[in-house]
């Protein structure tokens, strides 16, 4: 077991864990918000702080309010538990959406990976800077984009092929999204309220 602790999240990660227990822990509704990601045998239990929270959310909402703006059908799945018994592997994002695929997944109030697709975009807050690998597990559910903040920078993640991920600078998911901006705002989160930040954020897309 090893263990990563700081003010913004904390992190234990276990080995040797079975499937069965992954399984357990990740249907078991008593426990408050954590997130669980596994691999093949090692499982990251990690526990949020206020500055992971507010940061995930705050990304969230600028990707609500640009869709709105931008007349694009999105669906939120949050912190959706995504997993695959036939590759052992499972995980949870602090932010997903289903963005071309939200109408597939309009009626369904449950999610099975088996014949229905992986959320477009998972939004992955890593500051303590996890010890486990978790694109990976990403791409092996086929996730086709994913953004990551470490605190100090935003990035996007678009999937390639396998496990593989490469940096970019243009979201293939939401072409146009401004990913500049949206750094900027976050940055000044300790300075405006976080309405006003999503304002400042609205009026910047309507322009």
């Amino acid at each position: 077991m090893s263990t990563v602790n700081s003010s913004a999240e904390q992190r234990v990660v276990f080995y040797d864990v079975s499937w069965e227990t992954y399984l357990a822990l990740a249907n078991d509704e008593g426990r408050r918000g954590k997130r669980i990601c596994y691999d093949r045998g090692v499982m990251e239990v990690m526990s949020p702080g206020m500055l992971h929270e507010r940061a995930g959310r705050l990304i969230g909402r600028m990707v609500e309010t640009f869709t709105e703006e931008r007349n694009i059908e999105v669906l939120s799945s949050a912190s959706l538990t995504c997993k695959r018994d036939e590759t052992q592997r499972g995980f949870e994002g602090d932010e997903s959406y289903y963005i071309a695929n939200a109408l597939t997944v309009l009626g369904k109030d449950e999610i099975d990976l088996t014949i229905d697709p992986p959320p477009d975009l998972v939004i992955e807050i890593d500051i303590s800077h996890s010890s486990m690998n978790k694109f990976p597990i990403f791409g092996s559910m086929g996730v086709p984009e994913v953004w990551r903040y470490d605190g100090k920078s935003l990035r996007m993640y678009k999937h390639r092929e396998g496990d593989q991920y490469e940096l970019v600078d243009e979201s293939a998911v939401l072409p146009g999204f401004p990913i500049g901006k949206a750094q900027t705002l976050i940055d000044r989160r300790h300075e405006l309220g976080e309405t006003e930040l999503i304002r400042e954020f609205r009026r910047f897309v309507r322009t």
